[in-house]
């Protein structure tokens, strides 16, 4: 049966394969909000997802408990009769190939279905992609579903490994009571950029020069940095809080937010800039969207396609100035606001934990 949801495409029709448990499903990592966001907002889903287990001696991470154990063929070995299904989506950084294929041929002797959603086509906590289109070689052929986010990033996994996957978009980033939070009133243009911990894709300079150089022409306008609490002491980490001495910038170091004062921080924002020079997705784009805050994204990877945004040009070659301090110009002239719809997201929310309960069906179907 084929189920629409007005102006989504329809899910498609898969056999039925009823449980008397639903569906299990060990996703990886489960606590990753992009996860949870996948399991529908009625309580009848037949999709159950295993929690997170927490390794012994394991501190708990910000993404849940790190890295995950599900990855762990040991951990497959002991469980594997607590899950129908094993979707992939981050964490196997750590692991080596050779590891991850353990894990794969586990799961195929196991006649466990392994579901990979790529998120990322490179790593952006890595220099080089090397170790990750490794990791990638490995994965992206093993798997009996390979779903993506992006049609570009579908058309890159085609070229590379000849599969094309099921594109299906982000659900929403913010919790749903966050998507009608009114947006504070300001006299000033607010203009945020967020350096993490300073990421291998992440080059503060001189993106962040040419921000303040732009802001200080720009009236009734100001730049606000972010920074982790953790981001390495050194010259460039100097540089970029010694921008904090001129009018209307403002450097903040803080530990890593939680869901609530981490979307008011955009809130507080009317145009957020992207500064990395590498990689394929952005959660921070999609949750811009869900609360209305403009989007400056740079023309690598695949940001552009997830929602609707401004872009300038910035690679692993390096930053096009004008194109950056153009855009900057441009959104402070329109000030566009566009705000996702809480029924929209809430009915695309309802849509992808329909496609993915259709995905988990054919496999244990054909399984």
């Amino acid at each position: 049966m084929t189920a629409v949801i007005p102006d989504l495409p329809p899910v498609p029709a898969v056999p039925e394969r009823r449980t008397r448990t639903g569906i299990r499903v060990a996703a990886v990592p489960a606590g990753n909000v992009y996860v949870r966001h996948l399991a529908a907002l009625t309580a009848q889903d037949p999709v159950h997802h295993l929690p997170d287990p927490c390794p012994r001696g394991t501190p708990r991470s910000r993404w849940g408990w790190w890295p995950p154990a599900m990855l762990d063929p040991d951990w497959v070995r002991r469980h594997h009769d607590e899950f129908d299904v094993f979707h992939l989506h981050q964490g196997y950084e750590n692991a080596s190939p050779t590891r991850i294929t353990e894990l794969v041929w586990l799961l195929r002797r196991l006649g466990k279905p392994l579901v990979f959603t790529v998120h990322d086509l490179e790593n952006p906590y890595e220099a080089s992609p090397s170790a990750h289109l490794a990791r990638l070689d490995v994965l992206v052929p093993a798997a009996q579903q390979l779903i993506t986010l992006t049609p570009g990033a579908a058309t890159a996994i085609a070229t590379r490994w000849g599969r094309r996957p099921l594109v299906l978009p982000y659900p929403h980033v913010v919790e749903p009571h966050l998507l009608v939070r009114p947006r504070p009133r300001r006299a000033q243009f607010t203009i945020g950029v967020h350096l993490k911990n300073l990421p291998a894709n992440v080059a503060p300079l001189p993106l962040v020069e040419v921000l303040a150089r732009t802001v200080a022409d720009l009236p009734d306008t100001r730049l606000r940095i972010g920074l982790h609490a953790d981001a390495p002491d050194g010259p460039v980490l100097r540089r970029v809080t010694a921008l904090a001495d001129r009018p209307r910038i403002e450097v903040r170091r803080q530990p890593y937010r939680d869901g609530g004062r981490w979307a008011q921080s955009l809130l507080d924002l009317d145009l957020a800039v992207l500064p990395y020079r590498f990689g394929t997705h952005s959660g921070r784009l999609e949750a811009c969207y869900d609360l209305g805050t403009a989007v400056l994204a740079p023309g690598c990877g695949h940001f552009a396609e997830q929602q609707p945004c401004l872009t300038y040009r910035l690679d692993r070659s390096g930053l096009d100035t004008d194109s950056l301090a153009g855009a900057v110009r441009a959104a402070h002239a329109a000030r566009t606001v566009r705000r996702a719809d809480l029924a929209r997201r809430a009915a695309e929310r309802q849509w992808l934990a329909m496609c993915h309960r259709g995905i988990y069906r054919a496999l244990l179907a054909r399984s």
